[in-house]
């Protein structure tokens, strides 16, 4: 009743556009009035205006990015209407809460690619918990897909999909080098050149490195704290500092020739800090090492025919993720099974590789109807597997101290090697079935070699009620595929399930894009779902046996994004967006997860009379529930302010910017998982730091 409620406040709105607007058909003249659109290929897989696109979409460019002051991805989808980015205490890994869907340690929902091919690890079917920050400065434009996207990219376009595109040498010529330095003795250098090897080749490249001590900022009480109490020790490092640095290592090359296009790409996080502690107890000495090489290969002919277009992709990724003495216990920890005088140590490791193969054709033969069918294989291997720790868990999952580190692959590896291959076809076509009226119907099934079929419709459409108003119905079916841990870890605390089955989410939406006046864009999306088959851990009947992967409960939810752009005037652009959410967990009827229901961003861009911009933005999260077991009190709401200071204009080939995060020093807590009694206090995010930075362009 409620979403019925919000979808009668937004018809109002639409037809009092469309009265006011669609008494002309001079398209021309109004174009010359309301802008130019930008587009977006993520929705559809091919070139549309992003007002016109079949999804809720949002770009973010390379422009957006330094006008905001962002240093890496994290800080770029906060300012996403819909999208908040949390904390899980291993590694302080972020997570992408999209509409209130998310799971407090890992981010399996939400889709990652670079340039339209998967990044997501086949282990958790995450981006990876190592992952220390994506640099930007080879970062074309940013597009986002909030909702299903499994019509056309298939598995984990579950709550959202987020695509990296990567700059060409069209698109960023010329030799550009940087450095930047910030607080937590953070610095980082970077050059990218794009230009021709030779008349026919377009070549761009990028190299960046940089390495950061992270924000220091103190856990009060951990994990080791509880034992500490229970057993009489004094193990526990807390109150102690959280570990959050790294090193990373990103390199990129793009070479174009005519209808081909081959990448290679490299990116490496080495000495990652655990964190709060990988078993929530805080952890100075352990480390964790991501290194991903891929390459990726396309060729495409938009006009192979008169009517067909064909395009083909094959693409590779090697993901390696290795653990480095984790002290999940420190030294001195007592548990009921004994004392681990040298502290319960682990360094598992994984290797996996994923090969992609893909084809499409495009026909457009047809009056008003544009066909795209598509076809593809995937092999996805968890090729190589490392157990290393000292310690054997006993039938419920606890621990038994051992002695030496050793290697336990041969007696208790905590996975073992798995290979899943994955046959899909989709097909789409856009059909222009009256004036200013689009029907955009898709379909894709995927067959995968462990858990069986599945297949995802989508529906839209797109009516273009005025020139400067657009409407949208849309519908859509998603699933996430069962990670391999989920379906064969070997862990009493969490063992893998094989006759796991997806999650699937079914989503419907109405949105509005109305281009008010020349200076002002204003956006309305509405949004309700239903997630059935989710993936648990349930406690095994047998007493004493641990829990087990089962999929078990369903999730409901809705809201609204309401976003606007207003130019103010030529030297000042607001923008803003207000999220409201709610998430409902229909086993329990309480919150399901600890996503903020109300998020606002905010910025202004003024332009200086010195010829510098100036950037303030404000960030207010607030009303995160706790889920069901966990007797804390509400997450605290925070507002945090930051500040951004660029040169607008080259200054002699120099520019330069300054910025401040978190300007007033708020404090700004990310909920610790339920129940609460291994970080009660949740986690501590960083205080107030400062960021300069200078680039060059020759």
């Amino acid at each position: 009743m409620k979403y019925r409620r919000q979808l009668l406040f937004a018809l109002p709105l639409l037809l009092q556009a469309h009265l006011v607007f669609a008494e002309t058909d001079e398209e021309n003249e109004l174009a010359l009035i309301y802008g130019s659109r930008p587009l977006v290929s993520i929705a559809s897989g091919s070139d549309l205006a992003l007002n016109r696109a079949p999804a809720v979409a949002s770009v973010i460019t390379a422009e957006d990015i330094k006008s905001m002051g962002a240093k890496d991805m994290d800080e770029v989808l906060e300012t996403v209407p819909g999208i908040h980015v949390s904390r899980s205490a291993i590694n302080y890994a972020s997570v992408y809460q999209i509409r209130g869907i998310s799971n407090n340690s890992t981010n399996p929902q939400a889709l990652m690619l670079q340039n339209g091919i998967p990044t997501n690890s086949i282990y958790r079917g995450d981006k990876g918990k190592s992952w220390g920050g994506l640099s930007l400065e080879n970062v074309a434009r940013i597009e986002i897909i909030r909702g299903p996207g499994s019509a056309l990219y298939g598995a984990d376009a579950f709550s959202g999909v987020i695509n990296i595109i990567t700059k060409t040498a069209a698109n960023a010529p010329g030799t550009e080098f940087g450095v930047r330095a910030g607080s937590f003795n953070s610095k980082d250098a970077w050059i990218h050149h794009g230009g021709k090897l030779n008349e026919a080749v377009d070549i761009a490249a990028y190299l960046h490195i940089g390495r950061t001590d992270g924000f220091k900022e103190i856990v009060s009480v951990d994990a080791a704290t509880r034992l500490d109490n229970i057993f009489n020790t004094n193990a526990s490092l807390a109150p102690g500092p959280v570990n959050t640095g790294f090193d990373a290592v990103d390199a990129h090359v793009d070479f174009g020739y005519e209808k081909w296009r081959l990448r290679g790409d490299y990116k490496q996080r080495s000495n990652v800090g655990t964190g709060a502690g990988i078993s929530s107890a805080l952890d100075p000495v352990g480390k964790d090492n991501n290194e991903r090489i891929s390459a990726d290969l396309t060729w495409k002919d938009p006009q192979f025919s008169q009517y067909w277009g064909l395009g083909f992709t094959g693409s590779y990724l090697n993901h390696a993720e290795v653990a480095d003495n984790y002290n999940m216990y420190p030294p001195g920890t007592r548990l009921p099974t004994g004392l681990f005088p040298n502290g319960m140590i682990g360094s598992p490791a994984r290797w996996e590789r994923q090969t992609r193969i893909s084809g499409y054709a495009t026909y457009s033969g047809f009056t008003d109807h544009s066909l795209r069918f598509g076809a593809g294989h995937e092999d996805l291997d968890l090729y190589r597997v490392r157990t290393v720790k000292n310690f054997l868990l006993n039938a419920t999952g606890v621990p038994i101290p051992t002695g030496p580190v050793i290697d336990y692959g041969t007696i208790q590896p905590h996975q073992l090697p798995h290979r899943r291959l994955n046959n899909y076809l989709y097909a789409q076509d856009e059909w222009n079935f009256a004036r200013d009226w689009m029907l955009t119907a898709g379909l894709r099934h995927d067959q995968y070699s462990d858990f069986g079929g599945t297949t995802n419709p989508r529906l839209a459409v797109v009516w273009d009620a005025a020139y400067n108003l657009t409407a949208k119905l849309l519908y859509g079916k998603a699933f996430r595929a069962p990670a391999l841990l989920e379906q064969y870890g070997v862990n009493p605390s969490g063992n893998g399930n094989p006759n796991l089955k997806p999650e699937t989410i079914e989503t419907m939406e109405a949105a509005i894009a109305w281009q008010a006046t020349l200076n002002t864009q204003v956006n309305l999306n509405l949004f309700r779902y239903k997630i059935k088959d989710t993936i648990r851990t349930v406690a095994n009947a047998t007493a004493g046996t641990g829990s087990t992967f089962q999929n078990t409960g369903a999730q409901r939810g809705d809201g609204m994004e309401l976003e606007a752009v207003w130019d103010a005037s030529g030297k000042l652009r607001l923008t803003g967006n207000y999220a409201w959410q709610r998430s409902i967990d229909e086993v329990t009827n309480q919150d399901a997860s600890y996503a903020p229901r109300h998020h606002i961003n905010l910025r202004g861009d003024w332009q200086l009379a010195s010829g510098w911009l100036l950037a303030p933005q404000v960030n207010w999260v607030a009303d995160r529930k706790r889920p069901s077991g966990d007797t804390r009190p509400q997450v605290p709401d925070y507002t945090t302010v930051d500040l951004t200071l660029r040169t607008s204009r080259s200054m002699k080939q120099w520019n330069f910017s300054a910025s401040v995060r978190n300007l007033f020093d708020a404090t700004v807590l990310e909920p610790s998982a339920a129940p609460g009694t291994a970080l009660p206090n949740d986690l501590p995010m960083a205080p107030r730091s400062l960021w300069l930075q200078a680039d060059y362009k020759l």
